[in-house]
């Protein structure tokens, strides 16, 4: 009998594993430290009053900037702070759907498109808000890398605890959250499209395609899951660079920063979508590795739900 019993564990289907809570901000983080430079080319075209386009922005991060660091090195400039964000915002949003999932199915059956959408933004929505105070101080350190040693303008955090810490100190707590409406809608509709179309995609391939669920599948879906999360949020990743970045009272709300940028880009709605290149190329393999990255801890590391 306990013979029979170990053999039926033994061959359960690895596709049946489901994830533990902490893989998904793992994976994010392990894929942010791929693809920083290009976050860092986004903010640089984001805040820069004249644009240099992708290829341009990054010649001159690399033979200009760097803040006294030039070269390859230049292009990891806020580093901590983008693993601090990954380990708030990230953690929080994957953690928080996998366990709202894990209860709404019992893991028994999939989720409906609504409840996806719903678990989805409400994943983001938590996470977006832990994820600001790591995001601000990413928001800075990157947008130091333009400026030269000495720069009045210049801020040193040096890493992302100091900067957290210096924000606290000389700005206060309510500075660590300035910019969180537009992050925590970012968030959300992120998480729409990174997570929950992810899902969409791979239970389309695997039930009605009969796609096998192995990474070339988790390639693809997530290909196509980096495109929705692109076009989801580019907007809201434009005001809140701009809310973050900027000194206090330049925005008064969400709605005023709106009313600012669009002014600056002569009432073109275009505006909103500066920066849209790096942005793709980031968030696409950004989502990629991530995907890839939590696949391959649940299907090595996960668990098999009791039947």
């Amino acid at each position: 009998m306990t013979t029979t019993t170990l053999a039926s564990m033994t061959l359960r289907d690895p596709s049946e594993k489901m994830p533990y809570f902490y893989q998904g901000g793992l994976a994010s983080i392990m894929a942010c430290c791929c693809t920083h430079p290009i976050d860092l080319i986004k903010v640089h075209l984001q805040t820069s009053k004249t644009s240099h386009g992708m290829s341009g922005q990054a010649k001159l991060i690399f033979n200009m900037y760097g803040g006294g660091v030039p070269g390859v090195r230049a292009f990891y400039s806020g580093l901590t702070a983008s693993m601090g964000r990954q380990l708030t915002y990230s953690a929080t949003r994957f953690a928080v759907y996998d366990y709202l999932k894990s209860v709404v199915t019992e893991d028994k059956r999939n989720l409906t498109g609504l409840e996806k959408m719903g678990i989805a933004m409400s994943a983001g929505a938590i996470g977006g808000v832990f994820g600001t105070p790591c995001d601000l101080v990413n928001v800075r350190m990157q947008s130091d890398s333009k400026l030269k040693i000495g720069d009045i303008n210049r801020r040193n955090y040096g890493n992302v605890v100091k900067g957290l810490n210096h924000i606290y100190k000389t700005e206060g707590t309510k500075v660590l959250m300035n910019g969180w409406e537009m992050a925590t809608i970012r968030a959300s509709f992120m998480t729409l499209g990174q997570i929950a179309m992810y899902e969409v995609f791979k239970e389309t391939a695997v039930n009605k395609l009969n796609a096998p669920d192995i990474t070339p599948t988790h390639l693809f879906c997530s290909a196509m899951a980096g495109v929705c999360g692109a076009a989801f949020t580019m907007p809201f990743d434009v005001m809140k660079t701009r809310m973050m970045n900027a000194t206090p009272g330049t925005y008064s709300s969400p709605a005023h920063c709106f009313k600012v940028t669009l002014s600056q880009g002569g009432n073109n709605p275009l505006i909103f979508y500066s920066g849209f290149g790096p942005a793709a190329v980031r968030i696409i393999p950004q989502t990629v590795l991530t995907w890839v990255f939590k696949e391959q801890l649940r299907l090595n590391c996960g668990y098999f739900p009791a039947k």
